[in-house]
């Protein structure tokens, strides 16, 4: 997924508002995925939400010292999105690929029964015993049960993460945090206290 453009970003201002303008396009981009994420089947916007919680996971590792103290929470939670999210897209791409080995496993085994059958009319229900890969099919579809059951209940866990970052008011709390800035004063000195300016963006 294309990362969403950030527009106005101030090569002279402070490296905190310009990190600030990031955050809130990375935010913006990570919640514009609900609803349509609620549904369970629409895989790819709930695969592309967790590369969006990853975005805002990182910039907010990398600068949560620059803003207040829900930052840092705020970063913990998208890591915790984005972790529900992978363990649910890691099944959305093993499925397909048990679903392929159980059609190998039997067209396989179609060419077995038909080479019982060679120069026959029909085939008997008999030459079907006992086929190649037939005890294969039981542990594939066992797996595939297994790997559906465990999505939806993962998919489960991710409603309810999201609930509970709707509760504790995770995007006005991120906003809220943006706006806090750290004490920019040094501790003090025999020459009193030396104002200590925040650190600005290259302008080259």
């Amino acid at each position: 997924m294309k990362a969403r453009k950030v527009t106005g970003l101030d090569p002279d201002g402070t490296l905190a508002d310009n990190v600030a303008r990031i955050v809130l396009t990375r935010l913006d981009e990570l919640c514009a995925f609900m609803p349509r994420a609620e549904d369970p089947e629409e895989v790819e916007a709930l695969h592309d939400m967790r590369i969006a919680a990853k975005r805002l996971r990182y910039i907010l590792e990398l600068h949560h010292g620059n803003f207040g103290p829900y930052a840092a929470d705020a970063a913990k939670r998208a890591k915790q999105l984005q972790s529900v999210i992978g363990e649910i897209h890691d099944c959305d791409v093993t499925i397909p690929r048990v679903g392929e080995l159980l059609d190998e496993a039997r067209r396989a085994d179609i060419a077995a029964i038909r080479a019982r059958a060679a120069g026959q009319d029909d085939i008997e229900p008999a030459l079907a015993a006992a086929t190649p890969h037939a005890e294969a099919y039981q542990g594939l579809e066992a797996m595939r049960s297994y790997l559906q059951a465990r999505r939806e209940l993962l998919f489960e866990g991710f409603l309810r993460t999201w609930l509970e970052l709707q509760r504790e008011g995770f995007r006005p709390r991120l906003e809220f945090a943006l706006g806090e800035r750290p004490a920019t004063i040094t501790p003090s000195s025999q020459d009193g206290n030396v104002a200590r300016e925040e650190p600005h963006l290259p302008s080259g």
